[in-house]
């Protein structure tokens, strides 16, 4: 669930000087403050990746912030560009407008409905989905800084290396760690999700709403065992594949078997409090001896089965508790394992 796509660096000549007397010169100005942007884009995303402590993500998120203010003011102060020329360095702003604007708005949205995406899987899409457009719309309007650096290369005849550099490369690779991390966290959190609705229905003893939930999580889980048949690992690395997988298997068992003994429970406790009600509601005379008999039978029934129900549910409530954590803790493992330390 954590990405962020941001900058990746092209690789210009390292020579350094400030009175821009060739192209090169004010190339490897402007180089030098993507890198430092493009640094702490690394130290904030190094920070998701690696730590739980959400002072640190939120630190390094300031201070991505700080670093794009900073070099905006340096960049916008070449007020003459290069010999007048100053369509790159537009460009160039205009896209840390653009991503500092993001950062601070468009971020705090998407924590906004990072809050409600746990309530149901439409609203888990839509976070993924709102999250991953702000993320294209950073990489769009980078490849324009992009075209606009060729094109002001081409016109002074400046060769540029088309090596990446490191920290783009790092930067490139978390995102497909992320990615990958999300299409396998949807298929776990559809069935996930559905659980939790089950759980719920069989609090209230809502017996429509369980039947319904318990053919919608088997479905799912049905669903998800056939996607993640398709799903290649990822640099041999198969561990989170295999963890949907047994998680997959665990709900469909909760649909296939769990679900049908709490309906059968349920059912029977509900015609035993129908008993009840209409045994209290007859004076002792009125009661015949059939209706008594009956009665003290099924307090035998709901008494002996009330054990089996309670040690069902206890069960299936350690499984799935579980089952939750080792995915988290398998997901969480797989972004620390791929992701590149600092």
């Amino acid at each position: 669930m954590k990405k962020i796509t941001f900058l990746l660096l092209l690789s210009t000549v390292f020579a350094f000087a400030q009175d821009f007397r060739n192209p090169v010169d004010y190339l490897n100005y402007l180089g030098k403050e993507q890198q430092s942007i493009a640094r702490s884009t690394w130290r904030y995303t190094s920070a998701v990746a690696h730590s739980t402590n959400a002072r640190r993500i939120e630190t390094t998120r300031k201070q991505l912030v700080n670093s794009i203010k900073n070099s905006s003011k340096k960049i916008e102060a070449l007020k003459n560009g290069y010999k007048g020329d100053i369509e790159f360095r537009d460009k160039l702003l205009n896209y840390l407008y653009f991503a500092e604007k993001n950062i601070n708005e468009e971020y705090g949205k998407i924590i906004d409905l990072q809050d409600v995406a746990q309530q149901s899987y439409d609203y888990m899409e839509s976070y993924i989905m709102t999250r991953d457009l702000v993320n294209k719309k950073l990489d769009e309007e980078y490849e324009k800084v992009k075209l606009a650096q060729h094109e002001f290369a081409e016109k002074y005849h400046v060769n540029l290396s088309s090596e990446e550099s490191e920290l783009g490369k790092k930067i490139k690779l978390s995102n497909e760690v992320f990615d990958y991390h999300t299409v396998l966290f949807l298929v776990f959190f559809k069935v996930n999700i559905t659980d939790v609705n089950l759980s719920n229905a069989i609090e209230k003893k809502d017996l429509v709403a369980i039947e319904q939930n318990a053919s919608s999580l088997l479905k799912y889980s049905y669903e998800g065992l056939e996607k993640i048949k398709s799903i290649s690992s990822y640099k041999n690395d198969t561990s989170l594949i295999n963890e949907t997988e047994r998680a997959l298997l665990f709900y469909k068992k909760t649909a296939e078997e769990f679900t049908p003994k709490v309906i059968s429970y349920l059912m029977l406790y509900d015609k035993f409090e129908n008993a009840k009600k209409t045994l209290e509601s007859k004076s002792e005379s009125e009661r015949s001896e059939a209706e008594v008999e009956n009665y003290n039978a099924m307090v035998k029934q709901v008494n002996k089965e009330i054990g089996i129900f309670n040690k069902l549910s206890n069960d299936n409530y350690q499984e799935k508790t579980k089952v939750l954590n080792d995915w988290n803790a398998t997901g969480d493992e797989f972004i620390a394992r791929h992701v590149p330390q600092d």
